[in-house]
């Protein structure tokens, strides 16, 4: 059954937009699965996102917890510990994808050998 897109309003497709550029920034995604799946400091973050450099990574968790997606605490103790780990909304997030996950494997596996 195809679902049916013409009563959307111009508001919905602006904030649509807006989320799939969110979400589709280079890293975001890795970086949002290594939260839900147990990272919580910068180093088990940066060994499970293979590839990205320090400083972008840096980035990309600021910009995390300015979304609201990822939730930063600070631990006083020597030496001082920065914890990051998802908020609610990073973890609803992550369950909308879920279907996007799945359709990105089928559609691998539809793909012949080249």
């Amino acid at each position: 059954m195809m679902q049916s897109f013409e009563n959307i309003p111009e508001t919905a497709c602006r904030s649509f937009q807006d989320a799939l550029e969110l979400v589709g920034r280079r890293w975001t995604g890795a970086i949002l699965l290594a939260a839900v799946r147990g990272a919580r400091r910068f180093g088990e973050y940066r060994a499970a996102v293979g590839g990205i450099s320090d400083r972008l990574l840096a980035q990309r968790l600021k910009e995390l917890e300015a979304d609201g997606l990822i939730a930063r605490s600070v631990i006083p103790s020597t030496p001082v510990q920065i914890r990051y780990e998802p908020t609610p909304e990073g973890h609803e997030l992550m369950t909308l994808l879920q279907p996007l996950v799945n359709w990105s494997h089928r559609r691998l596996e539809g793909r012949a050998p080249s």
